[in-house]
């Protein structure tokens, strides 16, 4: 299906960039090597790389895939934040554009054990300790808040604390971070309802079966600009109170690959081509209210 421009959506919402800083995380780190050594330099090399498929560089990612992540359900077009991040680390690799290949990865199948049909994965999957027990993650490319989203005039659409949703019913997508920060953060008294799919808890909100729903805050924005007419960004919250959560790229437990590719991310952060992707493609974010 065929979605409209989130970029004529949210250029009515704010034209504020967002500030990207990613903090070093334990579990996103490569394990051996030094970056930018020689030896690291040579067995980056493209033709030495360890891939699914020799000569192409595999990425996966769920389907749907949702703007402003990526646009118009389609990966391979270069547009969309994850879609240029995907192809910004695979040119510092080496791969041009027709050289990468993309495999349909649902969400939480990305980080579970067992062989990858991948070489890296990026999908919105925050590093989390857990998961890092069975999967590598990259350096973060994003560091990450999650947004609120009601019904304009609904109960709740006027919350200015955390605290004034503890009576709401709440829709969130099974195995992300979202759920864990209603449960951990909102504490709602009333059970949160969980869905597979993001796209049924956003038919929830519009069907009034919940009175908000929580995604990451630039899907909200997509969702109040796009999928849900008279719906209302709330607020935005951090996940939780200690380390800044962050979204890395998938890896199968043990690649190769993942020093490399922070190399990749490390020359794109100190470029200035990252933050460059980030404001083109995430740059309303920063219009929603602190909600504490």
């Amino acid at each position: 299906m065929h979605r409209p421009s989130l970029l004529l959506a949210l250029g009515v919402l704010t034209t504020a960039a967002v500030a990207c800083a990613p903090a070093t995380n334990d579990a996103a780190q490569p394990a051996g090597g030094t970056s930018g050594s020689p030896a690291a330099a040579a067995s980056c090399a493209k033709d030495q790389l360890t891939l699914i498929t020799p000569g192409k560089l595999t990425i996966g990612t769920d389907k749907p895939a949702y703007e402003p992540w990526f646009k118009n359900d389609d990966p391979t077009n270069g547009e969309g934040f994850e879609s240029a991040i995907a192809y910004a680390v695979a040119d510092k690799l080496g791969f041009t554009k027709d050289e990468v290949a993309w495999a349909t990865i649902p969400f939480d199948t990305a980080y579970a054990p067992g062989n990858k049909k991948f070489d890296f994965d990026l999908n919105q999957i925050s590093i989390t300790p857990d998961r890092a027990k069975v999967v590598d993650f990259s350096e973060g490319y994003y560091t990450v808040k999650q947004g609120i989203v009601a019904l304009d005039g609904g109960k709740y659409a006027s919350a200015t604390g955390l605290a004034d949703l503890k009576d709401a019913t709440i829709g969130v997508q099974v195995g992300t971070t979202a759920l864990d920060a209603v449960k951990s953060v909102i504490q709602p008294a009333k059970e949160t309802k969980v869905y597979t799919q993001q796209v049924d808890a956003v038919n929830a909100l519009k069907n009034k079966q919940v009175d908000a729903i929580v995604v990451d805050l630039p899907t909200a924005f997509y969702v109040t600009a796009a999928q849900v007419e008279n719906s209302k960004i709330v607020g935005q919250f951090a996940a939780t109170g200690g380390t800044p959560e962050e979204f890395g790229l998938v890896f199968q437990k043990g690649s190769s690959l993942v020093s490399c590719v922070n190399e990749a991310i490390g020359a794109l952060k100190s470029s200035g081509e990252f933050a460059k992707i980030e404001q083109q493609w995430l740059s309303a974010a920063a219009g929603a209210p602190e909600m504490k």
